[in-house]
């Protein structure tokens, strides 16, 4: 009879992590086999599996699960637990609504307290994103460029919000990008947001951003349509 395959038995652990670090360790580690596909969608995630991979307690361990729920990329499932959440779900494009105005209003606040340095560092992060062959890297700089823009918001709780979209976007970047071919028009996007950010013309940045982001919805809506016309008999 053939061994039961380990879900977790691609993922590394190099030596003991301490008890205050032992949450955001594990949180971090599930998040990047997630998010590069070492942990599949579908896959069943046990707490005492995770427990004696990492050698702590089981509590960091549900701290750590319930965090990556919270950023959408596990679901809990009575009576099975943690499962990896689908890349794309069926409110997928209400989570593109909420992200609009969610974005918009951090742009708004944060635009007047950006400086020069947080300029280049959004720039910065378009230059990586030009050259980037490498599609789990491409979502995360896509991420961060967005996060540079927003990161004066004076409202922390509106940025969490953003970042689990923005989490949510960058996994599903991560697979489907080569696809999409979305890769030269993002920076296009990206080049013309920065710019108006730079002359400080908060309304036509926020009409920018929602361009760019009404791109990604026309992106999910494809993703959707043609997983639908692979279901059977279709």
């Amino acid at each position: 009879m053939a061994a039961k395959h380990n879900p977790l038995s691609n993922i590394e652990v190099h030596g003991p992590i301490p008890a205050h670090l032992a949450r955001s360790t594990i949180e971090e580690v599930l998040r990047s086999a997630i998010l590069d596909g070492r942990l599949a969608c579908g896959t069943a995630i046990r707490q005492q599996a995770l427990a004696s991979l990492f050698g702590v307690s089981r509590m960091p361990v549900r701290e750590a699960l319930r965090q990556l729920e919270a950023q959408g990329l596990l679901n809990v499932i009575q009576h099975k637990g943690a499962v990896v959440a689908p890349l794309i779900e069926d409110n997928s494009l209400e989570t593109y609504e909420l992200r609009l105005l969610l974005e918009a209003q951090a742009l708004r606040m944060s635009l007047p307290l950006l400086s020069e340095v947080d300029f280049e560092d959004a720039a910065g992060y378009i230059e990586a994103l030009e050259v980037e062959k490498d599609f789990s890297k491409i979502g995360t700089l896509n991420r961060l460029f967005h996060q540079t823009l927003y990161r004066k918001a004076p409202n922390k709780k509106l940025l969490a919000l953003i970042e689990t979209g923005l989490i949510e976007e960058e996994r599903f970047l991560r697979f489907n990008l080569e696809q999409m071919n979305l890769g030269k028009l993002c920076q296009d996007d990206h080049r013309a947001l920065l710019r108006h950010a730079k002359a400080n013309d908060v309304e036509s940045s926020v009409k920018e951003l929602e361009l760019h982001l009404q791109r990604g919805v026309q992106a999910i809506t494809s993703f959707l349509h043609s997983q639908k016309q692979k279901q059977p008999g279709r």
